[in-house]
């Protein structure tokens, strides 16, 4: 039985750089919980499209982006499992400042796949980025597996909940990169 978990958050800085950070894998393990101890152990990263420029010429966020066919292996860990998780995704669609898709192609899920999604939004007179993450997964082990969903979600919304507060001070630093480009 497939499950959709869903989550958004509205940052003031802009869908260019926004995209450009979640693009690059390396970024991943900054934005996880301490305790999960996320590590990027290889990656066969397919180059992205040609990027479309900027909205301001003069800044460009200096950053690798993992496009479509692209393979992340990472790890982590959990308190209750005696050993590291290790999962392995790819990049299935890639669209420069809109979205990105990734599917686990080895790993804890039966199914998991993760739809990034980008789209400028205006706030409170800011230009800023209107993030939106949904992904859809389905547990192994029937019955069983049912029975732990609860732990699944609740893992997934303290991922979720620790990027969104990390994220804002992670875009900064990016920003200011940008800037000196």
């Amino acid at each position: 039985m497939t499950q959709r978990f869903e989550t958004s958050q509205w940052v003031p800085f802009p869908v260019d750089l926004v995209f450009a950070f979640f693009a690059n894998p390396s970024n991943l393990p900054h934005l996880m919980p301490a305790e999960l101890d996320t590590r990027i152990d290889s990656a066969r990263i397919q180059a992205a499209p040609v990027r479309p420029l900027a909205s301001a010429l003069t800044r460009h966020f200096p950053s690798v982006a993992a496009g479509a066919g692209s393979e992340i292996q990472f790890s982590f860990s959990l308190s209750w499992l005696p050993r590291r998780v290790r999962w392995t995704a790819r990049v299935t669609e890639f669209a420069w400042y809109s979205h990105f898709c990734d599917e686990q192609i080895q790993g804890p899920f039966t199914q998991f796949r993760h739809r990034h999604s980008t789209v400028a939004e205006m706030r409170d007179d800011v230009l800023g980025t209107l993030v939106t993450d949904v992904i859809d997964y389905a547990l192994p082990l029937g019955f069983i597996g049912r029975l732990g969903s609860g732990l699944v979600r609740r893992q997934l919304a303290l991922a979720f909940g620790h990027r969104q507060q990390r994220l804002p001070e992670s875009l900064s630093v990016a920003a200011r990169l940008a800037a000196y480009c």
